[in-house]
Protein backbone atom coordinates (compact mmCIF):
# COMPACT_ATOMS: atom_id res chain seq x y z
CA UNK A 1 0.00 0.00 0.00
CA UNK A 2 3.12 2.33 0.47
CA UNK A 3 4.64 3.29 -3.11
CA UNK A 4 7.75 4.48 -1.57
CA UNK A 5 8.47 1.21 0.66
CA UNK A 6 7.37 -0.67 -2.38
CA UNK A 7 10.05 1.58 -4.88
CA UNK A 8 12.79 0.85 -2.06
CA UNK A 9 11.93 -2.70 -1.62
CA UNK A 10 12.14 -2.89 -5.75
CA UNK A 11 15.57 -1.51 -5.49
CA UNK A 12 16.74 -3.27 -2.87
CA UNK A 13 15.33 -6.83 -4.34
CA UNK A 14 17.80 -5.81 -7.65
CA UNK A 15 20.69 -4.14 -5.65
CA UNK A 16 21.16 -7.60 -3.38
CA UNK A 17 22.00 -9.56 -6.40
CA UNK A 18 25.01 -7.01 -7.63
CA UNK A 19 25.89 -7.22 -3.91
CA UNK A 20 25.63 -11.11 -3.58
CA UNK A 21 29.44 -11.94 -5.20
CA UNK A 22 31.28 -9.43 -2.36
CA UNK A 23 29.43 -11.72 0.11
CA UNK A 24 30.37 -14.52 -1.03
CA UNK A 25 33.44 -16.15 0.87
CA UNK A 26 32.54 -19.80 0.95
CA UNK A 27 35.73 -21.68 0.65
CA UNK A 28 33.63 -24.51 -1.87
CA UNK A 29 32.04 -23.10 -4.51
CA UNK A 30 28.79 -25.34 -4.94
CA UNK A 31 25.91 -26.38 -2.59
CA UNK A 32 26.81 -29.94 -2.54
CA UNK A 33 29.09 -29.64 0.81
CA UNK A 34 25.98 -27.30 2.20
CA UNK A 35 23.40 -29.50 3.15
CA UNK A 36 21.24 -26.68 5.14
CA UNK A 37 22.07 -23.59 2.00
CA UNK A 38 20.59 -26.62 -0.39
CA UNK A 39 17.24 -26.56 1.60
CA UNK A 40 17.57 -23.11 1.62
CA UNK A 41 17.63 -22.57 -2.17
CA UNK A 42 14.31 -24.36 -2.17
CA UNK A 43 12.92 -22.17 0.73
CA UNK A 44 14.03 -19.39 -1.67
CA UNK A 45 12.33 -20.92 -5.01
CA UNK A 46 9.21 -21.54 -3.07
CA UNK A 47 9.27 -18.01 -1.59
CA UNK A 48 9.93 -16.58 -5.28
CA UNK A 49 7.04 -18.51 -6.33
CA UNK A 50 4.24 -17.17 -3.92
CA UNK A 51 5.62 -13.73 -4.47
CA UNK A 52 4.96 -14.11 -8.22
CA UNK A 53 1.63 -15.45 -7.15
CA UNK A 54 0.99 -13.02 -4.81
CA UNK A 55 1.85 -10.02 -7.47
CA UNK A 56 -0.74 -11.14 -9.09
CA UNK A 57 -3.41 -10.95 -6.51
CA UNK A 58 -5.75 -8.03 -5.95
CA UNK A 59 -4.57 -5.67 -3.29
CA UNK A 60 -7.03 -7.16 -0.63
CA UNK A 61 -6.80 -7.66 3.29
CA UNK A 62 -5.16 -11.11 3.46
CA UNK A 63 -3.12 -10.41 0.56
CA UNK A 64 -1.18 -7.67 1.91
CA UNK A 65 -0.40 -9.31 4.90
CA UNK A 66 1.41 -12.84 3.05
CA UNK A 67 2.89 -10.34 0.61
CA UNK A 68 4.77 -8.23 3.57
CA UNK A 69 5.59 -12.12 5.15
CA UNK A 70 6.59 -13.22 2.11
CA UNK A 71 9.02 -10.20 1.28
CA UNK A 72 10.60 -10.45 4.88
CA UNK A 73 11.62 -13.79 4.45
CA UNK A 74 13.01 -13.42 0.64
CA UNK A 75 15.19 -10.88 2.47
CA UNK A 76 15.86 -12.77 5.09
CA UNK A 77 17.27 -15.85 3.13
CA UNK A 78 20.22 -13.31 1.75
CA UNK A 79 21.00 -12.76 5.96
CA UNK A 80 20.98 -16.85 6.53
CA UNK A 81 22.62 -17.82 3.55
CA UNK A 82 26.37 -16.71 4.13
CA UNK A 83 25.71 -16.84 7.72
CA UNK A 84 25.14 -20.46 7.54
CA UNK A 85 27.98 -21.39 5.07
CA UNK A 86 30.10 -19.61 7.64
CA UNK A 87 28.46 -21.64 10.40
CA UNK A 88 29.46 -24.59 8.17
CA UNK A 89 32.80 -23.49 7.18
CA UNK A 90 33.79 -23.64 10.78
CA UNK A 91 32.05 -26.95 11.45
CA UNK A 92 34.20 -28.96 8.71
CA UNK A 93 37.65 -27.22 9.84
Amino acid sequence: PNKLGGVIALVMSIAILFILPILHTNKSQGLQFYPINQILFWYMVIIIVLLTWIGARPVEAPFILTGQILTVLYFSYYILNPMISKIWDNFLK
